[in-house]
């Protein structure tokens, strides 16, 4: 395909200020390939994203539940548990549906997801995010399996390849039609100084989430609890809530919660607008009755659809999905076949690292029994 050379211009038919307004057009070589649209903003009703990080101890557990409670109304709360069963002791407090998982690849907490929200509950806790990250099958197991797997023993291939996933799974919570509160353990870090007497002693400088480095700007409040059960809120887009501390948290927080994601009625998704490039020497797509991208006849002057986010997959993508579920020993979920193009593309590159882990430990198995 020839480079496309793009050029913006200004629309003659902006309405004016406050109104729905067509105000730039993206053109090439004289051809109108996307229209940016401009419209007044508007607060509509929206699910909750919420982080509660804190020490053993520290009552994530117990908050995340009574938050979660508060919020659930008829509709109740399922807990993803990576905790060992811990947070069905408390079962005898409060009412909720649990999913235990026992090794934790972001595959599993995406599909946990998934079966949460399918399932029509209000609330989902994931107790805790801590364990997608350096629990058994996170995601530094991964790297560290990848990198060991490399002939260069370097990890900067290895991130390429397993970074896609966490981003997965953090755009599954972001996206998720269900309120969402999550738990994560914290790290401590301490500097020696000297005390008044003269005398070297440690003092705790910050406490870092166990998770990638600036995960909780993907929710919309974060907030530490300490020892005492003290919620410690250092980010909110909840105005009411920014910079508040807070012993013990309970039902008044979720209200305030509440009041604050109630807006108007969301509208329907609608599909985004499709970006056209001009004639080339592709082919253009169509699509069948069945959904998916088939390869049309050949045209004269045909314009071909660059695919985007709500774009059907195509045959070969659906063929190498249930090809890989196939060689990691599982079924290929029913609905596979509603992903979309981009979806399909990140599933694809999912399994394809948690194969490449598992052929990884088969071979280290194969090498154990030779000896």
């Amino acid at each position: 395909m020839p480079h496309a050379e793009f050029r913006l211009s200004r629309s003659d038919k902006a309405i004016g200020y406050g109104e729905s307004i067509i105000v730039v057009n993206i053109a090439s070589k004289g051809v109108v390939v996307m229209s940016i649209q401009i419209k007044r903003a508007v607060k509509y009703d929206a699910k909750l994203r919420m982080a509660l990080a804190g020490p053993s101890g520290s009552g994530k557990t117990y908050t995340a539940l009574t938050l979660a409670t508060a919020l659930a109304g008829e509709k109740g709360v399922c807990v993803i548990d990576t905790e060992r069963g811990s947070a069905s002791k408390y079962a005898d407090l409060f009412t909720f549906d649990v999913i235990d998982l026992d090794t934790f690849s972001p595959l599993h907490y995406i599909e946990a997801i998934k079966a949460a929200s399918d399932a029509g509950y209000s609330v989902l806790v994931i107790d805790s995010l801590s364990h997608a990250w350096n629990g058994p099958g996170g995601l530094l197991e991964m790297v560290e399996n990848i990198t060991k797997r490399n002939q260069n023993r370097s990890s900067f291939n290895a991130w390429g390849e397993a970074t896609p996933l966490q981003n997965r799974l953090i755009d599954a919570i972001t996206r998720a039609n269900l309120h969402v509160i999550v738990t994560m353990r914290t790290k401590t870090e301490y500097v020696v100084e000297q005390n008044e007497r003269g005398k070297s002693a440690p003092r705790k400088v910050d406490t870092a989430p166990v998770q990638r480095a600036d995960v909780e700007y993907e929710f919309d409040v974060y907030a530490d609890l300490d020892i005492d059960n003290t919620l410690i809120v250092h980010k909110s887009r909840c105005p009411e809530l920014s910079g508040a501390i807070i012993p013990k948290p309970g039902g008044s927080v979720a209200e305030t919660l509440k009041k604050w994601l109630a807006g108007a009625p969301a509208p329907e998704r609608t599909a985004p607008l499709s970006l056209v490039r001009p004639e080339s020497d592709s082919e253009p797509a169509q699509t069948s009755n069945n959904g998916q991208l088939q390869s049309a006849p050949r045209q004269p002057s045909a314009k071909v659809e660059i695919t985007n986010a709500d774009d059907p997959m195509n045959s070969g993508q659906l063929k190498g999905i249930r090809n890989l579920y196939s060689q990691l020993g599982r079924e290929a979920p029913a609905d596979v076949q509603t992903l979309s193009y981009v979806q399909a593309k990140s599933v694809i590159q999912t399994l394809m690292a948690e194969l490449s882990v598992v052929k990884q430990k088969q071979q280290s198995n194969r090498a154990a029994v030779a000896k």
